[in-house]
């Protein structure tokens, strides 16, 4: 209970969403490796525009308490319930890029917001 209280607020949703992701089945992203086919769950923490190549692409970064993915829909612009602070389960194969671990027109279903 002690530890509860003098941990910050942004650790105590690390822990759940890290806690989300071993309930659901679904692999961690900070064990993801290039190549890996995988299914990961977490929250979208921001969604932009930012073409690719003059290619419409939707960007958006997937966190689930252990590290960020970046997920890619190219050639879109907006896709309805892709916006921050939505919770999603996305697959596909993990891809690395500058450094960071990306995901291509993943597979995805939005969480309900009612689990919240």
């Amino acid at each position: 209970m002690l530890d509860r209280l003098s941990t910050s607020q942004e650790d105590l949703e690390c822990e759940e969403l890290a806690e989300d992701s071993q309930a659901s089945g679904c692999t961690r992203i900070s064990e993801c490796s290039d190549r890996q086919i995988v299914k990961v769950t977490g929250t979208l923490r921001t969604v932009t525009l930012r073409p690719r190549a003059g290619v419409p692409a939707l960007e958006a970064e997937l966190f689930d308490g252990t590290a960020p993915l970046d997920v890619v829909w190219l050639g879109r612009r907006s896709i309805v319930g892709i916006e921050p602070g939505r919770k999603l389960i996305a697959s596909g194969r993990i891809a690395m890029s500058h450094g960071r671990r990306v995901l291509f027109n993943p597979k995805y279903e939005l969480r309900p917001l009612g689990k919240e």
